[in-house]
């Protein structure tokens, strides 16, 4: 019953944060993802960061381009503004939007068909030209709204659900970052609300390009090879008289481990993936060394979690460009536009 909305009420005994708002006020519509998606997650855990946060929604703008995750936006923050791009886009949208107004958190949401593939160019440039952002993509290897196709971080080897194993190798999009410039990198698992949510709030908090690469498994397209219960096997045994699709009821995965530990996790479909949580040894600000450790990591089957690389001094785009304090659209015309001898000035120490 996704259409239905959902109700008002609030407990009179409900708890607020510092400026007075409820978790309540950070939701978005109803979820119309399959029951379980590690996306669902990832919205909780930023609902949750910004409550903790004390940020008001309307001083939020949050952007996508097309996928499961990108439809995520309209599940958290109601209230903040909100922009669905085309696929691959959201970067220059968001790019756009931060020149005119600095005054905003920009969030942008994102998949790895989304930005591993046919934006990751607009991935790359937003990433190197420092934009002021949080870039989060929720990575579940697939392609999950064209039935599960390996996307461009599925790693080599790996199987898909009737046996066809990957034989590209895969984008580390946390390990680009690095090499791109982003002075915050951190990855983590939908399933890890302890690790995600102060990640989250520590990539809001920072200035210049935040990404996080969060681990999100797809329900609907883990399931394997073989079973007469799978979508696959119903559709190809049932002689339908309509199109009908049924997702079944599947608990959220969950995990708490400390860090320096290896935590195997088992996912819906009986596989399973082995997560490292960063131990308290780990030096972020090292930008060599992280991109080392990654790799090391990855050769050992395992997938880096927690903050990966801090910038001790970060710049973003407008400092780049050194453009002025106020946002662009609260200039006048005259002020964006202050004449040809203006003009000619400027091209005259460009000579």
């Amino acid at each position: 019953m996704t259409y239905l909305p959902k109700p008002k009420f609030h407990h009179p005994e409900i708890r607020t944060n510092a400026i007075g708002l409820t978790h309540r006020d950070y939701e978005g519509a109803v979820s119309t993802l399959c029951a379980g998606c590690g996306h669902d997650s990832i919205s909780s855990a930023i609902m949750l960061a910004c409550f903790e946060l004390n940020l008001l929604p309307h001083r939020i703008a949050k952007l996508s381009g097309i996928g499961c995750s990108s439809k995520t936006p309209t599940y958290f923050l109601g209230a903040s503004h909100g922009f669905n791009s085309v696929h691959g886009r959201m970067p220059s949208v968001l790019t756009g939007a931060s020149l005119a107004n600095r005054d905003l958190i920009y969030l942008g949401v994102s998949g790895d068909g989304d930005s591993a593939s046919i934006g990751f160019g607009q991935f790359a440039h937003s990433i190197r030209c420092g934009v002021n952002m949080v870039y989060l993509v929720a990575n579940n290897g697939v392609y999950g709204l064209t039935k599960g196709q390996f996307s461009a971080t599925a790693d080599k080897g790996a199987k898909l659900k009737k046996g066809a194993l990957n034989s590209d190798s895969a984008i580390d999009l946390a390990a680009m970052a690095i090499q791109l410039g982003a002075s915050f990198v951190g990855r983590s698992f939908s399933g890890d609300k302890n690790q995600l949510v102060p990640l989250i709030k520590a990539a809001i908090d920072h200035k210049g390009p935040a990404f996080i690469d969060c681990i999100s498994p797809c329900v609907a397209f883990n399931n394997h090879e073989g079973s007469t219960k799978s979508f696959d096997y119903v559709r190809e045994h049932n002689e339908a008289v309509n199109a009908l699709d049924f997702m079944p009821d599947r608990a959220p995965i969950a995990v708490d481990y400390r860090p320096g530990e290896v935590q195997v996790v088992t996912l819906h479909d009986g596989s399973s993936i082995r997560l490292r949580k960063m131990g308290a040894d780990y030096n972020v600000h090292d930008r060599i060394a992280a991109l080392a450790h990654l790799m090391r990591r990855d050769e050992a089957g395992e997938i880096v979690t927690g903050l990966i690389y801090l910038d001790k001094n970060p710049t973003d785009l407008h400092e780049n460009l050194d453009l002025v304090d106020a946002p662009l659209n609260q200039l006048a015309d005259t002020e964006l536009c202050p004449g040809s001898s203006a003009l000619e000035k400027i091209n005259d120490r460009l000579r």
